[in-house]
């Protein structure tokens, strides 16, 4: 890699590769680098989980969305990769770029945002930074802390593993259609799609429960796409993945239907849907069932886990190919 590339030509996933071969690994680090957390082990065997993620407004914030659900959403983003590790979040930084013509009310907004996101959660927005930029950039970060035996990690899947998720995809590949495209959605569909966007909902109950189970094998949050975190399942565990049936919302299917568009397109490669995709082993499947019951979810069985490292979908007999696309920042990945 020459040292004149920019990031632009190299893409987000290389330059964190880059970057991470700058840095000092940290000895016996419980939760590997290429995980959704980190993780410091204390004394008394549990792990300090932590989160950080960023949303830059100009690029992050599409029309009609207020600060009250950005900011919201700032901690969503958070929360849902606690969740699928099966952590509680406890506690939520907010560090604020703010620009000097920015309104006062509209910084306060975000604060209310903040607030009710983490208590959303059962966690507290305990502090952060502001600061004057030439844009409104938010970052957090999310605190917790967990059982290090309970904790979910992306790497332990099997051939033999089912795949399963916590909610159907496929809304936010349609409301972004809406929003940046200009489609027009089915009335009936149209709030649902767009809320899907505004106010997303992170998995954290669902990922306490199947933490408790013991049946999963490996977890991740969705945040990037269905197609993106099944790659990069595929990458932590070296296994490949069979999807046998699409997990796609209502939503998403009528909006197709309406407007001629693949539902393969609107689920595989839409991003930020914050549902939890993991394995199950065989045997304990029924258990994941009904601990997700537990807390209001019913769970979607999407394929199985294979010994070959490659990622397909089968519809009708025929296998197609899905494609390591989604949300990248910096580049496309082709």
């Amino acid at each position: 890699m020459g040292s004149m590339a920019t990031v632009g030509e190299v893409g987000e996933r290389r330059l964190i590769e880059l970057m991470m071969e700058i840095l000092t690994p940290m000895p016996e680090q419980p939760i590997p680098p290429w995980d959704d957390v980190s993780g410091l082990r204390l004394e008394d065997g549990r792990l300090a989980v932590l989160k950080t993620d960023m949303l830059v407004w100009r690029t992050d914030v599409p029309r009609g969305m207020t600060p009250f659900q950005a900011a919201r959403k700032v901690v969503v983003m958070n929360f849902s990769d606690l969740a699928s590790k099966g952590v509680k979040p406890l506690a939520f930084l907010a560090s604020i770029g703010i620009p000097r013509d920015m309104e006062v009310e509209a910084v306060l907004e975000m604060t209310r945002g903040f607030d009710s996101g983490s208590r959303e959660y059962g966690a507290y927005m305990v502090g952060g930074d502001t600061n004057e930029a030439g844009e409104v950039i938010v970052g957090g970060v999310a605190f917790g802390l967990a059982d290090e035996r309970k904790i979910m990690r992306r790497s332990g899947a099997r051939p033999g593993d089912i795949l399963a998720t916590t909610g159907g995809f496929g809304k936010t590949a349609a409301a972004f259609k809406v929003l940046l495209e200009g489609y027009e959605a089915p009335r009936d569909i149209l709030k649902p799609i767009l809320d899907s966007v505004y106010m997303p909902r992170a998995r954290v109950r669902e990922g306490l429960a199947l933490a408790e189970t013991g049946a999963v094998s490996a977890s991740m949050d969705s945040s990037d796409g269905l197609a993106m975190s099944l790659h990069d399942l595929s990458r932590s565990s070296h296994v490949g993945f069979r999807v046998e049936r699409l997990p796609a919302s209502p939503e998403a299917e009528e909006f197709g239907e309406a407007l001629g568009i693949g539902l393969e397109e609107l689920v595989f490669y839409g991003g930020e849907e914050y549902e939890l995709v993991f394995t199950l082993k065989p045997e304990l499947v029924e258990t994941a069932r009904r601990a997700l019951r537990g807390v209001g979810c019913e769970m979607i069985e999407m394929g199985e886990a294979t010994k070959e490292i490659q990622i397909t979908y089968v519809e009708d007999g025929r296998k197609k190919t899905i494609k390591p696309l989604g949300w990248n920042h910096f580049k496309a990945i082709e």
